[in-house]
C-alpha cells in the first residue's frame, strides 16, 4: 500500500521539476513511510511513497521494466501476482523481485490495457511507455483505491492518490466546485463524479486513461462493469456452497503478506464471517480489533468478545470516549475533502488501533452492497411491489399527499417514521431511491442556499446524477438498480473513502475479501429471493454462515458504527453548531446564515433533529478552512 503522484505534459512536453514531484509525495508520506522515490524524463515525472506489505527488502518504485521500455508506480496489492508471474515466465518475460509491482508491468507489456482484467486486486497505478510516449492510468473495479487528476495552468495534467498530494503542486487554483457543494450536502460526501475544486477530477472506478505526448488529451475508458442481469440457478444448497467456497476464496487470497496481518472485528454478520474464514486458514490465532464506546447504546465490543472467544482469536479491543469530538479538525485534514460520514470517527480510532499489532487488516466492508444487507434496500425491494401494482397517477397524488401531511418523527419507533417512505412511494424506483440516500433532502438545502449560489448550480440537483445511473444500470428489477447504485456510487465515495483514508492516516493497509470481484459477480446474479427473504436482507449468506456463527451474530439488528453527534450538537458542540451562522462558512456566501441559525436553534432545543445537516455544515466549514478556500 502505497502513495503515488506524478505530472504529465501532454500536448506541449515541458521539463518536470523532481522537486514539484517530491514535494507531491512528501503531502503523502503518510500512506508510504518506509521508501520514497522520484523519476523525470522529458515531460513526465513520477513519484512514490512505500509503505512494505510485499517483498519487503524488493520492489523500489518508481520501478522500470527489464527492457527499460516503461516505469511504473503503483498504489494497492494484487492478489494473484504469483499466478500471472508464472503465467508470463512462461512467455518469456523474466522477473528480478518478488513482488507484484513487477508483474503489473509484464502483464501491461504484454497484454496492453486488457492486463486489467486478469488483476486481481485494488490498485492505481500509471504506466509511462518510453517509446511511445504515452501514460496509462488505470484504477480498480470497485475503487478502493483512490486517484485525483488535475488540469493545470500550464497545461500539464497531475495526479495523486490524495488531494493534499495535488494541494502541494503551487500551480493548483483553489476555487470551489459548486456543484461539488450540492453533491456534498446531499449525500454527505463529495462522490467521484465530483471534486470539491473546480479542475480536479477523480479517474472513476474501472476506468482507465491513456495520455500520450503530441496529443490532446481524451477520455477516460470503462474497463469493468457489474452486471445484475442474469440469474444464478440450482437449489438453495447448491448456491450456498457456491457462495462459501468464493467466500474462503476472497479471504484467503487477501491473507498473503510479508508483514503481521490481522483483522477489525466489529461483531456484526460480515466482519465475523471474515475472522471465522481467516481461523479456518489460518494455523495461528487471527488477530482481531474492535472499538468500544462508553455508552451502551452505542457498544458492541461484547459480540465481537464473543466471536473472537469463538474462534480463539488474540482479541484486542478499547473503550472510547463518546465526547471523542475533538478529533474533529484532524479528520477534516484526513480527508481533504468535506466527509460527513460520523462513523469515520470510530473507525479512524480502530485502524489507531489495529496499526499498533498489524500492518495489514482485513475489513468485512462490501457485503451490504453486493448481498442487499441494508435496509433501505430491502424496503426499495418491497415499496418496488406496491409501485408495480399502483400506477403513478395513483400513487403520486394519494402517497404525495400524506407523505407532505405526515408529521417527521425521527424520535418515534421505526414502524412509525412513516413520512420518508410515503414521500417515496409517490415518485419512481429511482427518485424515491435518491431520497432515501439523501442525507439533507432538495427542498432543505434550498432553504439552505443563499440566491447567489443556487444560481451558480444553473439547475444541477444531485440526485439526478443517481436517478440516471440507476435507469441505466444493467439490472432486471428495482433492487437491481439499487444494489448497482450502492456499487458504483456510494461504496466509492463513502464507504471505501472511509476506509481508505482512516487507514491510510496511520499506515495500515486495509483489504477488503468481500469486494472479490468473483464474488460479487456471483451476488449479482442471485435471484433477488437469495438477497431479500422477509424482512431479511442478505438472505443466503446469512444462510451459508449459519455453519460458523450463531443465531444471534447473524440475525440481531444491524448496528455499525454508531456517533452520538445529535447530542454533542446539543451538548458540548452547542456553541460550535451556533457559530456556523457567523463562521467563516457563513462568508463564504454559499448559505444564507439566518436560515442555519434557525436549524441550529431547533435542533438544540430539542424540537427537531437537524444534527445531520449541522454535522454536514461544521464538516464543510473544517474542509474549507483545511483547503485554504474561502468561497
Amino acid at each position: 500500500m502505497c502513495g503515488i503522484a506524478g505530472i504529465f505534459h501532454a500536448e506541449t512536453p515541458k521539463p518536470v521539476d523532481p522537486a514539484r514531484v517530491v514535494r507531491m509525495c512528501d503531502a503523502l508520506a503518510h500512506r508510504g513511510p518506509d521508501g520514497s522515490g522520484v523519476w523525470t524524463d522529458h515531460g513526465v515525472g513520477l513519484g512514490h511513497r512505500r509503505l512494505s506489505i510485499i517483498d519487503v527488502a524488493g520492489s523500489p518504485q518508481p520501478m522500470h521494466a527489464a527492457d527499460g521500455r516503461a516505469v511504473i508506480v503503483f498504489n494497492g496489492e494484487i492478489y494473484n501476482f504469483r499466478e500471472l508471474r508464472r503465467e508470463l515466465e512462461q512467455a518469456g518475460f523474466n522477473f528480478r523481485t518478488n513482488g507484484d509491482t513487477e508483474v503489473i508491468l509484464a502483464a501491461w507489456q504484454k497484454w496492453g490495457p486488457d492486463c486489467l482484467s486478469r488483476l486481481d486486486g485494488m490498485f492505481a497505478f500509471a504506466i509511462f511507455d518510453l517509446a511511445t510516449r504515452s501514460l496509462f492510468l488505470a484504477r480498480d473495479r470497485f475503487g478502493v483505491k483512490p486517484l485525483f487528476l488535475a488540469h493545470l495552468s500550464d497545461g500539464s495534467i497531475a495526479f495523486a492518490s490524495e488531494l493534499k498530494g495535488l494541494l502541494a503542486h503551487p500551480q493548483l487554483r483553489r476555487r470551489v466546485n459548486p456543484q461539488a457543494i450540492e453533491a456534498y450536502m446531499a449525500w454527505g460526501y463529495v462522490p467521484d463524479t465530483h471534486s470539491i475544486l473546480a479542475g480536479v477530477e477523480k479517474l472513476p472506478a474501472g476506468h482507465f486513461w491513456v495520455l500520450e505526448q503530441g496529443r490532446a488529451p481524451g477520455r477516460p475508458q470503462r474497463w469493468w462493469d457489474i452486471s445484475f442481469t442474469e440469474r444464478e440457478r440450482g437449489s438453495e444448497a447448491d448456491l450456498s456452497a457456491q457462495l462459501v467456497h468464493l467466500l474462503r476464496e476472497g479471504v484467503r487470497s487477501r491473507m498473503v503478506a510479508d508483514v503481521p496481518l490481522g483483522a477489525f472485528l466489529s461483531g456484526g454478520v460480515d466482519s465475523s464471517g471474515v475472522v471465522a474464514l481467516m481461523a479456518e486458514a489460518s494455523a495461528s490465532p487471527v488477530q482481531t480489533c474492535s472499538i468500544g464506546f462508553d455508552v451502551a447504546a452505542y457498544d458492541e465490543t461484547s459480540y465481537a468478545r464473543q466471536v473472537a472467544a469463538m474462534f480463539g482469536a488474540d482479541h484486542a479491543e478499547r473503550i472510547v470516549a463518546t465526547d471523542d469530538f475533538a478529533a474533529i479538525d484532524a479528520l477534516a485534514a484526513m480527508f481533504d475533502e468535506p466527509f460527513a460520514d460520523a462513523s469515520a470517527l470510530p473507525t479512524w480510532r480502530v485502524c489507531q488501533l489495529a496499526r499498533e499489532r498489524v500492518t495489514v487488516a482485513l475489513s468485512g466492508d462490501g457485503a451490504d452492497e453486493a448481498f442487499a444487507g441494508y435496509r433501505r434496500q430491502v424496503f426499495h425491494h418491497h415499496e418496488e411491489r406496491t409501485r408495480a401494482v399502483l400506477p403513478a397517477s395513483v400513487r403520486a397524488p394519494i402517497f404525495g399527499t400524506l407523505g407532505r401531511l405526515w408529521p417527521k418523527a425521527d424520535w418515534a419507533p421505526r414502524p412509525l417514521r412513516a413520512k420518508a417512505t410515503l414521500l417515496a412511494l409517490a415518485e419512481s424506483g429511482e427518485a424515491g431511491y435518491a431520497r432515501g440516500l439523501s442525507v439533507t433532502l432538495p427542498e432543505a438545502r434550498a432553504a439552505l442556499y443563499s440566491d447567489s449560489f443556487a444560481a451558480s448550480l444553473a439547475g444541477f440537483r444531485a440526485e439526478d446524477e443517481l436517478i440516471a445511473l440507476m435507469r441505466s444500470a444493467p439490472g432486471r428489477s428495482g433492487l437491481d438498480r439499487a444494489q448497482y447504485a450502492d456499487l458504483m456510487f456510494w461504496m466509492p465515495g463513502d464507504i471505501l473513502t472511509k476506509v481508505d483514508r482512516t487507514s491510510m492516516a496511520v499506515s495500515l493497509e486495509a483489504r477488503e475479501p468481500l469486494l472479490d470481484h468473483r464474488l460479487v459477480a456471483f451476488a449479482a446474479r442471485l435471484p433477488e429471493g437469495m438477497r431479500v427473504r422477509g424482512s431479511v436482507g442478505k438472505y443466503l449468506l446469512k444462510k451459508s454462515l449459519e455453519r460458523y456463527l450463531p443465531h444471534d451474530i447473524l440475525y440481531r439488528p444491524k448496528q455499525g458504527f454508531v456517533t452520538p453527534i445529535a447530542e454533542w450538537l446539543r451538548g458540548p458542540l452547542a456553541d460550535a453548531s451556533r457559530g456556523i451562522a457567523t463562521g467563516s462558512l457563513a462568508q463564504t456566501g454559499f448559505f444564507q446564515p439566518q436560515a442555519i441559525a434557525t436549524l441550529a436553534e431547533a435542533h438544540i432545543a430539542g424540537r427537531a433533529d437537524h444534527s445531520r445537516t449541522l454535522w454536514q455544515l461544521l464538516m464543510l466549514e473544517k474542509s474549507l478552512g483545511q483547503l485554504g478556500v474561502t468561497g
